[in-house]
């Protein structure tokens, strides 16, 4: 396996196919880089060489008791860029990724960094409070903790109910879908995912988003229903070089169902 050791100590797992332009896949809670699979497929065939890392306390990487938070993710991400050497690099991340790639780009990446794509994200901040009056309520995040604390692998095996958006009419589960999600999720941390929650409802990308130069992408599904739709205009209005493409129906797992339609809109930005 290929992995990096971080200051910390904690080894962080990664994937590298491939030459050209780099394409780094940020994947969301509380999966693995495994989750990318649909785009490391079509974006490698397309000549670009594609790195997915799991993030700590996920997939294969080291179950470290500290670090489950947002400032710990993007550091972790800079620590692999330089060892890797990864310069006019594309940046794609989904959902917890998403802000992972924000935070990374704004604080460690702007002489590493291209472009940036974010899909189905957490940003700028999901929890209701003041400033976020429509957020979601801590008391959503309350009960995925719960879950995923203590029953999760119950949890995580219904989870994907609503990710993949199956609970709509017309629409069926797809089992090995489904069990992919599962298998993902158990692999990794229950500590690292309990307070990973914190990192991605809490965390306020909102100064990042603004310091951004380059051209970033939002894609977000109208009928996502983990990471309420309305959290991409406020993003893409943050942002000094934004596009933001919306998706009527889609959910918030859209880029494995509908991958084909995500993968054209991300290598027409690529090659914009």
């Amino acid at each position: 396996m290929s992995t990096i050791t971080v200051k910390d100590g904690t080894e962080i797992y990664y994937k590298d196919w491939g030459t050209g332009q780099p394409i780094v896949f940020h994947h969301g809670w509380p999966l693995s880089a495994d989750d990318w699979d649909a785009q490391m497929m079509f974006f490698l065939k397309q000549g670009y060489r594609v790195i997915a890392h799991d993030r700590r306390g996920h997939g294969r990487s080291g179950q470290s008791s500290e670090g489950n938070n947002m400032e710990t993710y993007a550091a972790d991400v800079a620590e692999l860029t330089a060892a890797l050497d990864l310069k006019d690099a594309i940046h794609i991340g989904h959902s917890t990724g998403g802000g992972e790639v924000i935070r990374y780009a704004a604080k460690y990446g702007k002489s590493r960094v291209a472009k940036a794509i974010i899909i189905s994200a957490v940003t700028p901040i999901m929890i209701k409070n003041e400033a976020n009056p429509d957020g979601v309520p801590l008391s959503v995040f309350d009960e995925i903790r719960e879950g995923t604390g203590f029953s999760r692998a119950q949890y995580f095996y219904d989870f994907p109910i609503a990710f993949y958006g199956w609970n709509r009419e017309g629409k069926t589960v797809q089992e090995g879908i489904k069990h992919n999600w599962w298998r993902q999720g158990m692999m990794g941390s229950v500590l690292a995912h309990y307070e990973g929650i914190k990192a991605f409802s809490e965390s306020d990308f909102t100064e990042d988003l603004k310091s951004l130069d380059i051209p970033v992408l939002v894609l977000h599904g109208e009928d996502d229903q983990i990471v309420p739709y309305n959290q991409a205009p406020k993003a893409a209005a943050l942002l000094k070089n934004g596009k933001l493409i919306s998706y009527p129906g889609f959910p918030h797992g859209m880029p494995t169902t509908e991958a084909a339609t995500i993968n054209k809109d991300i290598l027409a930005f690529i090659k914009s």
